[in-house]
């Protein structure tokens, strides 16, 4: 039920986006929203009439062609986002910005769809075309999507204008980053990896005056083929500055490499 609730959210959130935003700045950033958005300009059909009309058959050459279940909730999601689309269409734009809106809008959607996909769902659309056109083809899946996608904000900046294109593409740059955000989060965490020739001291340490974990793991220098053993600690942010200082203080001479953990799961984080 919990992600029937993700999926419906999700959609809700990507179809308000989707009047309030970027189809009054005739915004076209991808998919079929976007092929909606130029419909509507050039023929004046109703925007959520045309999301069905690709939506619903691609679903069903989805599950014809691929040969794959792709479970009632993405079917939801791709009835009910037109549906929200139309119930919501005579709302009041909240800007008339075009860069307002390509912004906004990116968030917006790239918040809905991340809650669908946290759903284990999707809206369907030009994802299925590209999963099809992957399969007969052999092309890459992201390549696909690139491609229907960039034809999409090709159309669109000979329909509107290239300015209108360029704020499509800013919107699909949002749409995916905030995708990633809503997807893993914010990377609040430091992974480090040290090599030093006081290794024990410096596990000792860390496990007694930071109550971290570390793991050792076994290497070879490349340089002298001596065993060098790498301890490998994640901490948090507030954390990390208080680890760099305790390295140093136990060998200065050191080396360690400091990454950011986008999502940490175990015990003491997630």
């Amino acid at each position: 039920m919990r992600e029937y609730i993700y999926v419906l959210i999700g959609a809700a959130i990507v179809a308000l986006t989707f009047n309030l935003f970027l189809l009054p700045n005739h915004i076209a950033s991808g998919g079929v929203s976007g092929i909606s958005t130029i419909t509507d300009a050039l023929f004046h059909w109703e925007p959520a009439f045309v999301q069905w009309a690709f939506n619903i058959p691609l679903f069903i050459a989805g599950v014809i062609l691929l040969g794959k279940n792709f479970g009632v909730k993405t079917l939801v999601g791709t009835i009910f986002l037109p549906f929200v689309v139309y119930l919501s269409k005579d709302m009041e734009p909240w800007t008339h910005e075009p860069l307002l809106a390509a912004l906004y809008g990116g968030i917006g959607i790239g918040i809905g769809i991340g809650i669908v996909f946290k759903g284990k769902a999707s809206t369907g659309g030009t994802d299925l075309a590209a999963q099809i056109i992957n399969k007969y083809t052999g092309m890459s899946l992201g390549k696909c999507v690139a491609i229907i996608d960039g034809l999409i904000v090709i159309t669109a900046a000979l329909v509107f204008s290239i300015e209108q294109g360029l704020y499509a593409l800013i919107a699909l740059f949002v749409t995916s980053k905030t995708i990633d955000l809503v997807q893993i989060g914010i990377g609040s965490s430091k992974m480090a990896l040290i090599i030093t020739e006081k290794q024990e001291e410096v596990r000792e340490q860390i496990l007694t005056k930071m109550d971290r974990g570390v793991t050792r793991l076994t290497a070879h220098g490349g340089y002298t083929d001596y065993e060098r053993p790498i301890l490998l600690c994640v901490v948090h942010q507030s954390q990390f500055t208080k680890l760099k200082m305790l390295v140093q203080s136990i060998d200065s001479t050191a080396f360690v490499i400091v990454m950011d953990a986008s999502e940490v799961l175990g015990k003491g984080f997630k």
